[in-house]
């Protein structure tokens, strides 16, 4: 088959690395310069089975006011969903499945990148931890390792953790890890070249016609500073590949696809609505900062181990080789040109409350993204309805944005487009396409 790939973030990448290892013909279009680019670029970095849908929050904090207020209350009702207990499930267990994929990816393909195992989430009181307790249920029902730690057990698997600091407990995750997903995107982009997926990057996806084949129109785009060379475009620092892809001649190009595959998050929106698809998808932007670790002889573990998440403040804190990330702050709407104060403010509390010093503040690099998520906080897998279009969106949730479900829902869609019975590993995704907003 010949198959588009709309988008090339981690979603994007890792759909194009399992459909060309299935034999297909693959092109990424991509409208920035490089993959993970923009969602993908600086997220959580935190990888765990599970912990989103057991303890992230239905509803983001500081909705209030038009817009807000209205996102919230799609999501409530989208919450109230008779079949919502079922679709948590499978996406449970496309989360253990997409995590056992990430493992068997590292180890096939030897990729070495950023990354520490255990995740700790980080409980202030005891109804943070009753309702910890709640969540553990589905948790132990899917086979995930959980364990409730008393706060001298968490001091030690986070020995830099604040000794002051007001902690009622924790919940260690074992299978979770922290890691670099940018560096992990590019690491699977390298794989899927060598299986010939070819990119074509600074390339804007213009509109989609449905049908068998199924039509895209696309049109190189690059930033104004560029066009003086368009054939080899790569970001600072990084050396280009072989196998990048020469982006097209100026003018918009129809081509003809087998499939077309939308993984282009937030960017998608202008893609579905000419498609009149329902599929109550809100853009919401993520917050996050990273600085080096602040290195002491005296205080080895002056940092985190690997990666924890603050249950009250619904904010992630990431080893990310020597340097420490946090996000959170996740808000409804595009991300702005400005950083916003309450949300630097938070972030760096949440670090000053449990690892006060560890970061050098004055190298700090902040970062906002757009995601897609859907009114349940749920995936958007599967087919769309229109013949050649296919989904794969809204991999985020109300707490981690990207990494969690991208190998196995990739490994998932691969078949489905491939009109394959599905591998007896892979997970049952029925409920998490598009027929359950129409």
């Amino acid at each position: 088959m010949r198959i588009a790939i709309i988008g090339a973030g981690i979603a994007g990448v890792t759909t194009a690395y399992e459909c060309a290892a299935d034999g297909h013909q693959v092109i990424v279009f991509e409208r920035c310069g490089s993959v993970a680019a923009e969602g993908s670029f600086a997220n959580a970095g935190i990888t765990a089975p599970g912990l989103s849908l057991a303890w992230g929050r239905a509803t983001m904090p500081g909705l209030s006011g038009g817009s807000k207020l209205a996102w919230g209350w799609r999501r409530w009702r989208a919450g109230r969903s008779k079949d919502l207990a079922g679709r948590q499930e499978r996406l449970l267990a496309l989360g253990l499945f997409s995590h056992a994929r990430l493992q068997e990816l590292r180890r096939k393909l030897q990729m070495d990148y950023e990354r520490a195992e255990g995740v700790l989430v980080l409980l202030r009181s005891e109804r943070e931890q009753q309702a910890a307790l709640a969540g553990l249920g589905l948790l132990e029902r899917a086979g995930v390792s959980a364990q409730v730690l008393s706060p001298e057990q968490c001091l030690s698997v986070e020995p830099g953790l604040n000794p002051d600091a007001r902690l009622h407990g924790g919940v260690h995750l074992s299978q979770g890890e922290a890691g670099n997903c940018r560096q992990f995107s590019h690491l699977m982009r390298i794989a899927a070249q060598r299986l010939g997926v070819q990119f074509r990057f600074h390339t804007t996806v213009r509109g989609l016609t449905p049908g068998t084949p199924a039509r895209l129109t696309h049109e190189y785009t690059p930033p104004p500073d560029s066009l003086a060379e368009p054939s080899r475009l790569s970001e600072a620092g990084e050396t280009p590949d072989a196998g990048d892809t020469r982006p097209a001649s100026i003018g918009r190009t129809e081509d003809s696809f087998d499939a077309i595959i939308i993984c282009a998050g937030a960017g998608a929106a202008h893609l579905l609505r000419p498609l009149k698809l329902k599929t109550a998808l809100s853009t919401v932007h993520g917050y996050s900062i990273t600085a080096p670790l602040r290195q002491l002889e005296a205080f080895p573990d002056l940092g985190p181990r690997a990666g924890l998440f603050d249950l009250r403040q619904q904010v992630s804190i990431s080893r990310i080789g020597q340097r420490i990330r946090l996000a959170g702050g996740i808000e409804p709407g595009l991300a702005s040109e400005r950083f916003k104060d309450s949300t630097l403010a938070l972030l760096h509390q949440v670090l000053d409350d449990w690892f006060p010093g560890a970061m050098l503040n004055t190298q700090v690099q902040r970062w906002q993204g757009s995601h897609a998520i859907a009114a349940d906080g749920l995936p958007l897998l599967g087919a769309s309805g229109r013949d050649g279009i296919w989904l794969n969106l809204a991999q985020g949730s109300a707490t981690l944005l990207g990494w969690p479900l991208a190998c196995g829902a990739a490994r998932a869609l691969a078949e489905q487009v491939a009109g394959r019975k599905p591998d007896s590993a892979a997970p049952d995704t029925t409920g998490l396409d598009i027929s359950r907003f129409t």
